[in-house]
C-alpha cells in the first residue's frame, strides 16, 4: 500500500516556482533565431504551408490551385482515398443510410465496399465490441477521472495487458488490434463518463447499456449514453455525419503525424494509439470544439441583442484584443492551419446543424453562430494582418451539435477520437506496410559551450 498523500502534496510551493523560473531562464530561445537559421517552426514555413515530411494515399487536402503559374487559395476540398468527401456524403445520404462504417472500410482498405463486404465488416466490428471480463468493474469504474481522454488512454494501454499478442507487430495482428479499438472506443468513452458521473452522484443508479449489433456506431453512441435509449433519426444521422467528417484529415495533423512517428519506432499498436490520444487531447487540436461552445456561452451572457451586428462585432473585437472570454486573443472555431477560403467539412455540416437547431428549438442560437461566422473574417481582417483568408472550421459547429445532442462536454473530444481512430489506424498500417527509417527530424543546438565546474567551486 502506498503512503497517503497529504493535502498540500499537489501545492505549488515557492521552491517549485523558483525552479520553474530557472527552467525558463535557461530554456527560452530567441524567436529571431528561427528566421536566422531558416528553421521551419512547427514544420510550417512563414506562409503557413506544411513542410513535406511524407507520402500517403489515405487522404488529400486541397486549399490552393495554380493560376498562371502561381498558387492561389481556393475553396477547400477533402478527399478520402481519392474520393471527394462531399460525393461520399451525398452517396449515403441519398440512399438514406449511415455512412461511418463505409467510410472506415474505405480509409482502411483503400476502396469502397460492396454491400456484401460492408455487411461482413459490420459483423467483424460487432464481434470485437466485447470488453474483457470485468474490464468495466476493474478498470473503468476504479479511479474515474473527469478527463475522458485520459480515461481512453488508460483503457487502451490496459487492453494491451489483456492481449495475448500485444507485442506482435505483424500486419494481420495489428489490423485486428486496430479494428478492435475502432469497435470499442465508443464503449470505453461512454462507460468512462458514466463511471465518472456516478462517482460525483453515488446515489444515482449506475447504468450500462451494451451496444446493439443492429445499430450503427452513431446510433449505439446515443443508445449507450441515454438512460431511455431514445434518439431521433435526425440526431443519429447528424452524429454519423460528424464521425464521417472527423475520421481523417491528412498525415500532417498533429495526432496523425504522432501516429506515424511512434509507429516508425516499431512499437505496439496500443502504444501508438495512446500517443495519438495524448496529442488529440490538446486544446490546440481536438479540444477546440469545447472552447467554441464555452465562448458562445460567454457571448450570449454579454451580448444583449444577438441580432445586432455592431454589438456582435464589438464582442469579437474584445476577443481579439484579449478583453473577453478567456483573454487568449482567439475567436475559437475561426481559421485553420490549412484551409483559407473555406473548410469543406464545415460547409457540409452546417446545413444539417440548422435542421437540428429547429428540431431542438434553438434557432436563435444557430442564427448567432451564423452571424459570427459571417462577421468574424471581416473583424479579424481589420484587427490583424493575416497572410491568408479566415473561415469557419468544423470545430465551429461540431461543439454546438454535440451540445444540442445532449452530449456532456467531457465527451466532445472523445467523440472526435471515436472517429479519428479510423484515420490513425489507416496511417499506422500504411507506415508499417511502407516500413522505412525511424522518423527523426533534426534540431540545431544554439547552446554556448561551457566548462564543467567542480561542485565545491560552484556559487
Amino acid at each position: 500500500m502506498g503512503k497517503k498523500r497529504e493535502n498540500d502534496y499537489f501545492a505549488i510551493t515557492p521552491e517549485m516556482i523558483a525552479l520553474t523560473e530557472l527552467c525558463k531562464e535557461n530554456s527560452t530561445i530567441d524567436t529571431s533565431l528561427y528566421a536566422k537559421y531558416d528553421v521551419k517552426r512547427g514544420l510550417r514555413d512563414i506562409n503557413g504551408k506544411g513542410v513535406l515530411t511524407g507520402l500517403t494515399e489515405i487522404s488529400e487536402i486541397k486549399s490552393s490551385e495554380m493560376v498562371n503559374g502561381e498558387s492561389v487559395p481556393c475553396d477547400g476540398q477533402l478527399y478520402y482515398r481519392g474520393i471527394n468527401v462531399q460525393d461520399l456524403v451525398n452517396g449515403f445520404l441519398s440512399e438514406d443510410r449511415f455512412g461511418f462504417e463505409e467510410t472506415a472500410y474505405l480509409l482502411l482498405f483503400g476502396k469502397l465496399p460492396t454491400p456484401e463486404q460492408l455487411k461482413e465488416f459490420r459483423e467483424i466490428l460487432n464481434k470485437y465490441r466485447t470488453l474483457p471480463t470485468n474490464f468495466v468493474r476493474d478498470i473503468i469504474m476504479k479511479g474515474p477521472t473527469a478527463d475522458m481522454m485520459n480515461t481512453l488512454s488508460r483503457s487502451v494501454l490496459t487492453l494491451y495487458a489483456y492481449d495475448e499478442k500485444g507485442n506482435d507487430t505483424s500486419l494481420p495482428n495489428v489490423l485486428r488490434q486496430c479494428i478492435e479499438m475502432i469497435a470499442l472506443f465508443p464503449q470505453l468513452a461512454v462507460y468512462g463518463y458514466q463511471a465518472y458521473y456516478h462517482s460525483l452522484h453515488p446515489l444515482n443508479s449506475f447504468f450500462i447499456h451494451p451496444p446493439r449489433p443492429d445499430l450503427s456506431v452513431a446510433e449505439n453512441i446515443l443508445h449507450m449514453l441515454r438512460i431511455d435509449h431514445k434518439y431521433t433519426k435526425l440526431e443519429a444521422k447528424i452524429l454519423d455525419l460528424a464521425l464521417v467528417l472527423h475520421a481523417e484529415h491528412g498525415g500532417g495533423n498533429n495526432s496523425t503525424f504522432t501516429t506515424h512517428v511512434v509507429t516508425s519506432s516499431g512499437t505496439d499498436a496500443y502504444s501508438v494509439i495512446a500517443a495519438a490520444l495524448g496529442s488529440l487531447k490538446g486544446p490546440r487540436h481536438g479540444g477546440a470544439n469545447i472552447k467554441v461552445v464555452q465562448m458562445f456561452e460567454d457571448m450570449k451572457k454579454n451580448i444583449k441583442n444577438w441580432t445586432d451586428e455592431e454589438e456582435v462585432s464589438q464582442y469579437l473585437r474584445k476577443l481579439l484584443n484579449k478583453e473577453a472570454f478567456d483573454k487568449s486573443g482567439l475567436i475559437y472555431g475561426m481559421g485553420h492551419a490549412v484551409y483559407s477560403l473555406s473548410d469543406p467539412r464545415a460547409n457540409i455540416f452546417k446545413g444539417f446543424v440548422k435542421d437540428l437547431s429547429i428540431e431542438n428549438g434553438m434557432e436563435k442560437e444557430y442564427e448567432l453562430y451564423a452571424i459570427v461566422e459571417r462577421l468574424a473574417p471581416k473583424v479579424i481582417g481589420e484587427c490583424r494582418k493575416t497572410y491568408k483568408g479566415v473561415s469557419a472550421n468544423i470545430d465551429f459547429y461540431s461543439g454546438f451539435v454535440y451540445h444540442m445532442l445532449g452530449l456532456p462536454e467531457e465527451l466532445f473530444t472523445p467523440v472526435f477520437a471515436m472517429s479519428r481512430i479510423v484515420g490513425w489506424s489507416a496511417h499506422l498500417i500504411e507506415e508499417q506496410i511502407n516500413v522505412g527509417k525511424i522518423i527523426r527530424p533534426a534540431y540545431m543546438s544554439i547552446a554556448d559551450r561551457k566548462e564543467y565546474i567542480p561542485s565545491k567551486e560552484r556559487e
